[in-house]
């Protein structure tokens, strides 16, 4: 079992940056990948960015490579998601995710666990 609880979201203006952690509970968190996912308003939950066990593959959604950045360290049992150059469009609630998987995966369907969430308003 693992709980997630992401928080560090608010309101930014265009241009600006975040940086999302997602702290984990369980002894058995660096055995997860772990991914951050958003949901906008009247959208459907779309991958943003996920990272392997060890943290050495990592894959991103287009809409977000080259800005945003996922990382881990798993002594502190935290993955964080590190959000450069904001736009209004990234407006929504981010969620963290973590998969028994081995490999990195894009589909919300192959995630175990889900924190409740964090949200990020990006104005223009």
């Amino acid at each position: 079992q693992v709980q997630l609880v992401e928080s560090g979201g608010g309101l930014v203006q265009a241009g600006g940056s975040l940086r999302l952690p997602c702290a984990a509970s369980g002894r058995t968190f660096s055995s997860y990948a772990m991914g951050w996912f958003r949901q906008g308003p009247g959208k459907e939950r779309e991958f943003v960015a996920a990272i392997s066990w060890s943290g050495g593959n990592t894959h991103y959604a287009d809409s977000v490579k080259g800005r945003f950045t996922i990382s881990r360290d798993n002594a502190k049992n935290t993955v964080y998601l590190q959000m450069n150059s904001l736009k209004p469009e990234d407006t929504a609630v981010y969620y963290c995710a973590a998969s028994r998987l081995v490999v990195v995966t894009t589909t919300p369907a192959m995630y175990d666990y889900w924190g409740q969430g964090t949200q990020v308003t990006v104005s223009s």
